[in-house]
């Protein structure tokens, strides 16, 4: 990610020194789960040669300032004009995370809304373009499964941040941003179809790729593989459930 002067987040006006660095992961992060093999297989289906492979699945902690270049800068005017509404910056502001160069605010999704307007319309931020949204399932991320990630551009600074939204599977309610960045339409209702994220207040969620009267949401992490046999030449490739597994 690079600035208007192309310095990949280092402010050209100061030196890179202890006042300077960029944030660091909050104590390595928070593990979500603990994945056995390549492929996290639970049935004998890891076929890869790495069975025994055990790894540590971890999302990025919160940072620590000074999170580097202009990073502080947006955090410090996007805290400040929530203040000025009255909104205490921590109560809408779950962590601010610094990620391999990347700047991430996790939201309150109560809040959503507020937050992305005074993005979009703060003068010292100016995000004026939303490019989408995405779903993520972390089925272990126990109370916040589901994530919605909006990628916010501001053409006025030349920057791009990220903010993040999560709700548990039991309610995956999150509010409908097309009041603030209309081109979230078609975004927000493809992230209804597959991942089951209510957009609430979307003028017309439905789906869009699946079949109206279709079960289920297919890019969750617990949904079946599903399938149908498939007849080639004669014989009968069974749908991927049904398939055998690999001792």
């Amino acid at each position: 990610m690079s600035d208007a002067n192309g310095t990949n987040g280092v402010n050209p006006e100061k030196d890179l020194g202890a006042s300077n660095l960029p944030g660091q992961r909050g104590e390595g992060g928070e593990e979500i789960r603990v994945q056995r093999g390549m492929f996290g297989a639970d049935n004998g289906g890891d076929t890869s040669g790495y069975g025994g492979l055990v790894r540590s699945i971890r999302l990025p902690g919160p940072a620590t300032r000074p999170y580097g270049g202009w990073f502080d800068e947006v955090a410090d005017e996007l805290e400040g004009a929530l203040e000025e509404q009255g909104l205490v910056p921590g109560n809408a502001i779950e962590k601010t995370v610094v990620d391999r160069d990347e700047l991430t605010f996790h939201i309150e999704r109560e809040h959503l809304l507020r937050v992305a307007r005074t993005l979009r319309d703060d003068p010292a931020l100016r995000f004026e373009l939303c490019t989408g949204v995405s779903g993520v399932h972390y089925l272990q991320d126990k109370g916040r499964e589901l994530h919605a990630v909006y990628h916010l551009r501001s053409i006025t600074h030349n920057r791009l941040i990220r903010i993040e939204v999560s709700a548990p599977d039991s309610d995956p309610h999150i509010p409908s941003l097309v009041s603030v960045y209309p081109t979230n339409d078609w975004h927000e209702r493809e992230t209804y179809d597959f991942f089951g994220i209510v957009f609430d207040g979307h003028p017309a969620l439905t789906r869009i790729m699946m079949p109206d009267d279709w079960q289920g949401h297919p890019q969750r992490k617990d949904y079946p593989l599903g399938g149908i046999p498939v007849e080639y030449k004669g014989a009968q490739i069974p749908a991927p459930d049904q398939r055998r597994s690999y001792s």
